[in-house]
């Protein structure tokens, strides 16, 4: 069981260093700095598309929006869409870039793609194509490449993947329940990590900004139950957790790399179930709706 998955979480740190190599095509087709750009994806690639979102605004690079692409609301002014889309034939993606009229660049593993077809450009990652239908290694270097292209150095984020290859998950297989936290970019991630356990593992996983946890979400934090927070948590919370007994998690690792812990998470919770993640229950690689 997970054979796939498996080795795709651990190949991640190549493909990160391999993303990195693709800076000089990021530079032509991606957004120019004062551009207003929509980030658009489903599932997995809409959780990077929030990461990337966030963190493009907060460089100060232009106002940058992420949307779940059925809802984008194109008749915005945007002078770009950023389309994530793995298998580049996801019909919600599709569908907006159908009515898009403006520049639209794609960023996917296939190239060949109905998504390649409908942008106006295309980063293609086919190195970290997955033949698992849960994503893990594209949706990672699709990020890590967009950061790259943000000025950020992935040097020390590929060594952090490596050290998360390897972080123990001791006691973390016993927990009945976890729940994901982030701030800015990082709430992207934490959904993400949310989406992998539920995935992977048929497991109960939520995912708030960390600010928002304490508004009511906090309320089911108890002995046996998990709560993690990707990046640095604010202050009181792990004090705030521990007192109702929940377990809480932070780490010193990059974020993106803290996803790959909680990648090998699911796998090790699917597992314990006598689940297998290469084979998640009623999941497909793509979702291509009737008419699509």
């Amino acid at each position: 069981m997970s054979e796939h998955v498996r080795a795709e979480i651990a190949s991640q740190p190549a493909c990160w260093a391999r993303a990195a190599g693709l800076l000089d095509d990021a530079r032509r087709v991606l957004p120019a700095p004062g551009e207003r750009v929509a980030v658009v994806g489903c599932g997995t690639s809409w959780f990077m598309a929030m990461s990337y979102a966030a963190l493009r605004e907060r460089a100060g690079l232009g106002e940058t929006d992420a949307f779940a692409a059925s809802e984008a609301p194109l008749g915005r002014d945007y002078d770009a869409v950023v389309a994530i889309s793995r298998s580049g034939t996801t019909t919600e993606v599709l569908d907006l870039l159908g009515s898009f009229e403006g520049r639209a660049v794609a960023l996917t593993a296939v190239g060949d793609s109905p998504v390649v077809a409908a942008a106006s450009s295309s980063l293609v990652l086919d190195f970290a194509d997955e033949r698992s239908v849960v994503q893990t290694r594209f949706a990672t270097s699709a990020l890590a490449l967009l950061r790259a292209h943000l000025g950020h150095d992935l040097a020390p984020v590929i060594a952090d993947a490596e050290k998360a290859l390897a972080e123990p998950l001791d006691g973390l297989t016993d927990i009945e329940q976890a729940t994901f936290v982030g701030r800015g970019w990082t709430i992207g991630l934490a959904h993400e990590a949310a989406l992998k356990l539920r995935e992977s593992a048929q497991f109960w996983a939520e995912a708030y900004p960390a600010m928002d946890y304490r508004h009511g979400p906090v309320a089911i934090a108890q002995p046996g139950r998990l709560v993690w927070s990707f990046g640095p948590p604010p202050a009181g919370l792990a004090s705030e957790v521990a007192a109702t007994g929940a377990t809480f998690v932070d780490g010193s690792l990059d974020p993106l790399a803290q996803l790959v812990v909680a990648q090998r998470l699911a796998v090790a919770l699917a597992e314990a179930r006598g689940l297998d993640p290469d084979r998640p229950r009623h999941l497909t690689r793509s979702v291509v709706l009737p008419g699509g």
